[in-house]
């Protein structure tokens, strides 16, 4: 595999790494932007698959953010990558203002307002409705009892408003990553074609100053 490390990371490793990685998150970001320049698509569809990451990250759908950007990004005719790589503005450090600031605005726009909701609250109740789907999936394949008793609760008080309330910083985030991205990654493609461009231009000219460029021998056996 081509991104596969040499070295597996421990369980501790990936915790460590995910909070905060090796190197800073400023090389982190210089990676991620080294990454994006580079991939060999057109800009138009680099920014899209960027725009889909972003905002998919607004989704309460954990645990496959990186699915749905890439269905999103092949439906849209972005690049997947890109997306993959955009679903990062969803991250340990600003997924509690995302939660937050989501579930609160969702509320607001169903008529359901709630006082402001802590961060820890959110991340346990979705990690109580991830272990009771998780029973009940058990339980249908062991032939035990299935219970939704918290689903209904977790669905209307929680998921529904985060999911109404993503949309618009969202779409927000996603459009600014979309537009800040797009003359950026041009740019360098357009440096990356001069940079071409020059050195055909050089090479060409050695040529036509009688200095040709070094030729493998025509012949099988290597004799000039």
């Amino acid at each position: 595999m081509v991104f596969r490390r040499r070295t597996k990371r421990t369980a501790w490793e990936w915790v460590k790494a995910s909070v905060y990685p090796q190197g800073g998150w400023l090389r982190a970001v210089r990676y991620i932007l080294h990454r994006l320049t580079r991939l060999p698509d057109p800009p138009h569809r680099i920014a899209r698959g960027i725009f889909v990451g972003a905002f998919v990250s607004f989704t309460p759908l954990f645990g496959v953010h990186i699915l749905v950007a890439a269905l999103l990004a092949y439906l849209v005719r972005g690049n997947i990558f890109a997306a993959i790589l955009g679903t990062l503005v969803g991250n340990p450090i600003t997924f509690p203002v995302i939660a937050v600031l989501s579930v609160q605005l969702g509320h607001m726009i169903l008529g359901t307002g709630v006082d402001g909701v802590p961060a820890a609250q959110i991340l346990t109740a979705f990690a109580s409705a991830g272990a009771e789907i998780g029973s009940n999936f058990v339980a249908l394949m062991m032939g035990g009892d299935i219970r939704w008793t918290n689903m209904r609760t977790f669905y209307v008080g929680l998921f529904k408003p985060y999911l109404i309330g993503g949309l618009v910083p969202g779409l927000v985030v996603a459009t600014l990553c979309y537009h800040l991205s797009l003359p950026v990654i041009t740019a360098y493609h357009r440096l990356r074609q001069k940079r071409r461009q020059d050195r055909a231009a050089r090479r060409q000219g050695s040529v036509t100053q009688g200095h040709p460029v070094a030729t493998p021998p025509d012949n099988k056996d290597g004799t000039a």
